[in-house]
């Protein structure tokens, strides 16, 4: 449902004034006994004659014992199963929906055309196949799909239409990676949820439509307090943020070092060593991690504090996510210290932007806040003043051509995603960029401004490509825009 002027005026009235409307949002620890992690199937199109074959259906899910949720997945009851392309491949891929209602698939990361985006254009109706055939033509990284149905975007992911889309290639495999999934190269889709009484529930009110949903229990893969046994050597980690809305701060436990080998857009030039790595929904990332010293340990993250000013001081909540740090994940390395893939000291080598071609500059601003109803002309949500319009094509850009585009927000932190095209971040609020800016990303943290060199090398003729906010409740109430390339 899109967030509207009398819904948030019905909001505020229903809760005397204190503007909380709805389940409680605020995160809080899970109590549950450790659970073995979920590893979701992996499906290589490769095995499969390059066809792949997707149905987004309805199911029930116990994420607690003796207590079922409705949700969405692909191919099962919640999220989807692991995709493997290779670079040079066309893959096609039948999505079929047995939803009652419409949904699309977007590859999130993915350098398609536009008519194969899976944006809000590419419709699935109920007990319909659309059936995209997909040209790899990028480098290895790990990306994810999902539910991309204006307006529902929201709820769908929140019920589980997601999962991980991962591209390899010949340049990958030569540097020795760990590589074998589930084992040692595990992926992690992070999420927070709402329960009550062990059910799943989606929080209403202007407080998860400000702030976007955030809920009081953490997942792994659909997994609630999970552990997972980790060979005693180098492991891979294929993070994911599938939040609607809450960053993480993630450092482990006992502090050990990691290694950053990858962002959104594939492997970075060398490994970055790090101890805490922030994620916002939309990012992923790909770390190495040394478990040879056989000591049990586990991920955790800071509190979520990203909350407008203006809500903290209407609600009278000083913070998100409590005061001290949340379990993930936990680690139990086993089995003897065994030799295994070596941390690269070189990983891959960028052909890099050249910021003296572009040939315009754009300016974005995400609004958020109550001009529209002040008279003003910006509703609550929007891009430069104007909520997303189906029929409305922000902007247009020519094939070939390198743009800077300046991207600025308000009130809080908010995840920035182009549709299409892989960007580097040039300057952070007119300095330097930040050691995580690093790297080829399709999504963007903007807490202060942010100046992007993006290249523009996809079509996107008959159905436009998007900008928006990722979190998703922004998205769905009108911080989005859409652009053609031609």
């Amino acid at each position: 449902m899109m967030f509207t002027r009398r819904s948030f005026l019905t909001g505020a009235v229903l809760a005397g004034g204190s503007l909380l409307v709805g389940s409680a949002i605020w995160p809080s620890s899970a109590n549950s006994d450790p659970r073995k992690l979920k590893i979701p199937e992996l499906i290589d199109a490769r095995n499969q004659r390059q066809s792949i074959a997707l149905i987004a259906q309805a199911g029930k899910t116990s994420f607690f014992p003796e207590r079922e949720s409705v949700t969405l997945g692909y191919n099962g009851n919640y999220l989807g199963p692991t995709l493997r392309v290779h670079r040079g491949d066309d893959v096609e891929v039948a999505i079929t929906n047995a939803l009652r209602e419409d949904t699309t698939v977007h590859w999130h990361g993915l350098l398609v055309p536009g008519e194969l985006d899976g944006g809000p254009h590419q419709l699935i109706r109920p007990r319909s196949t659309w059936r995209p055939v997909l040209p790899i033509n990028q480098p290895a990284a790990t990306l994810w799909y999902h539910s991309h149905v204006h307006g529902r975007t929201a709820k769908q992911v929140y019920t589980g239409l997601a999962g991980l889309l991962i591209v390899t290639d010949d340049e990958e495999k030569a540097l020795g990676l760990p590589s074998e999934y589930g084992v040692d190269d595990l992926p992690l889709i992070l999420q927070d949820r709402q329960f009550e009484d062990g059910a799943l529930v989606f929080p209403q009110g202007m407080m998860a439509a400000m702030h976007g949903r955030r809920g009081d229990t953490l997942m792994v893969n659909g997994t609630v307090n999970p552990v997972t046994r980790v060979p005693r050597r180098l492991v891979r980690l294929r993070l994911a943020n599938g939040s609607n809305a809450r960053e993480y701060d993630l450092a482990f436990a006992d502090d050990r070092l990691f290694h950053w080998i990858a962002s959104e857009g594939g492997l970075l030039e060398k490994p970055v060593e790090l101890r805490s790595l922030r994620l916002a929904p939309g990012e992923r990332a790909e770390i190495l991690v040394d478990f040879s010293d056989g000591r049990a340990t586990t991920l955790d993250t800071a509190p979520d504090n990203n909350v407008s000013m203006m809500m903290r001081m209407m609600s009278g909540v000083a913070g998100l996510g409590g005061v001290g740090r949340e379990t993930v994940v936990g680690f139990e390395p086993e089995g003897t210290e065994a030799l295994g893939a070596k941390v690269p000291e070189k990983l891959s080598t960028h052909e890099r932007l050249d910021v003296s071609k572009a040939v315009r500059r754009r300016r974005f601003v995400m609004n958020m806040g109550m001009g529209g109803m002040m008279g003003r002309g910006m509703g609550m949500f929007g891009i430069n003043g104007h909520a997303f319009d189906m029929q409305r094509i922000n902007e247009k850009v020519r094939l070939g051509d390198t743009e800077i585009w300046d991207v600025s927000g308000n009130m809080m932190t908010h995840p920035f995603h182009i549709h299409g095209v892989h960007f580097e971040v040039l300057s952070r609020n007119g300095s330097d960029k930040g050691i995580r800016d690093q790297g080829l990303r399709d999504t963007v943290v903007v807490r202060e401004p942010v100046e992007l060199l993006v290249r523009f090398l996809q079509p996107a003729i008959s159905s436009p490509f998007m900008y928006h906010c990722h979190i998703l409740e922004h998205e769905d109430n009108g911080m989005m825009g859409q652009f053609v390339v031609r």
